[in-house]
């Protein structure tokens, strides 16, 4: 068990962020073991068909038999949404002998693989070297297997930060974690993350936590040193939907020739209040263009909306449900 002691000014200081470079490494699990998330095969199947002449042996050799992975090939994120690039230069940084730890803890107990036996040497520029090494194969990787798909991932990972953030107004720091994953337990102040196999305690000591909602985590992921300042990768809310191909239904589908395809589909999601950002992500655009609907159902009467906190939900009207052929809410208000 790992356990992370956080006081009065670490809850204040408890924030979220997004990172691409995250988000790729954490992915070379699910390439080197696809029983661990059925849901990602679909992209899965499309990667491994796109590598061609990336060197997967050493990709793979990141991720050791217990799938554990390198910390400092997932520095902590100096901004809310820094750039791949940006996130791969402060690993171009890291020291020999960081790397030379890392790695060497990553497959304790066991040995390195051959492909990064280099991460053995005393000579810190052959070490360096191969540091370089991986950031390149890392670059390569990111730029088939998630530039591509990372607009649809950011939607996803926001819309749960959206979520938590809801969460934490709303019941404090034992809400925010009740549902995030069932290895979390939150109670006294401490945050205890079960079944790792690492076992300590780190006492936050007023550099809060900082909270990144993955797509590709599988349970909760703080950072293998305890030297480390707490943070913690979660699986995100909605991967489910990730893949999937929105279907109109045959109602949806009739509205279209009224008001067109993007707001017929979201008439049909606002059976519940929602927010633009997951509205975006359901439906795989930005949520600028979300918003410009919006703003037309709303001003026709078909939508309604009210601020909840610093989130805007809208919801079906009463109009709106009759245009879409629906029984009448009791609930009608937000």
């Amino acid at each position: 068990m790992i356990s992370f002691e956080l006081g009065v000014e670490d809850l204040a200081d408890t924030r979220f962020a997004v990172s691409p470079l995250n988000e790729t490494v954490l992915s070379l699990r699910v390439l080197r073991d696809p029983g661990l998330a059925a849901l990602h095969l679909p992209w899965r199947r499309s990667v491994l068909g796109q590598l061609g002449t990336v060197d997967t042996a050493l990709l793979m050799s990141l991720v050791a038999e217990r799938l554990t992975l390198p910390d400092f090939l997932t520095p902590r994120p100096l901004s809310f949404a820094p750039a791949f690039e940006d996130e791969l230069a402060v690993v171009r940084q890291t020291s020999p002998e960081l790397v030379r730890r890392d790695l060497l803890d990553t497959h304790a107990p066991g040995p390195l693989p051959r492909a990064l036996y280099d991460a053995t040497a005393e000579d810190g520029a052959t070490v360096a070297a191969l540091r370089d090494t991986l950031c390149e194969l890392l670059r390569q990787y990111w730029e088939i297997a998630i530039k591509p798909r990372w607009p649809q991932m950011r939607l996803v990972v926001e819309a749960d930060m959206t979520y938590r953030a809801r969460q934490l107004a709303m019941g404090g720091a034992r809400l925010l974690f009740a549902d995030m994953h069932p290895n979390l337990r939150w109670h006294g102040g401490v945050l205890r993350i079960d079944k790792m196999i690492s076992e300590h305690h780190v006492v936050a000591s007023g550099r809060g936590l900082l909270l990144l909602p993955s797509v590709f985590a599988h349970k909760p992921a703080p950072p293998l040193s305890p030297e480390e300042p707490p943070s913690l990768v979660y699986p995100s809310r909605g991967v489910a939907t990730l893949w999937a191909t929105p279907v109109a239904t045959d109602k949806t589908s009739a509205l279209i020739p009224l008001i067109g395809g993007p707001r017929a589909r979201l008439l049909g999601l606002l059976e519940e209040p929602l927010p633009t950002v997951e509205l975006a992500r359901r439906l795989g655009v930005t949520p600028s263009a979300v918003s410009q609907h919006l703003r037309v159902l709303h001003s026709t009467g078909l939508v309604t909306r009210a601020r909840h906190g610093r989130q805007v939900l809208y919801r079906r009207s009463a109009i709106g449900d009759a245009l879409s052929d629906r029984p009448p809410r009791p609930d009608r208000p937000l």
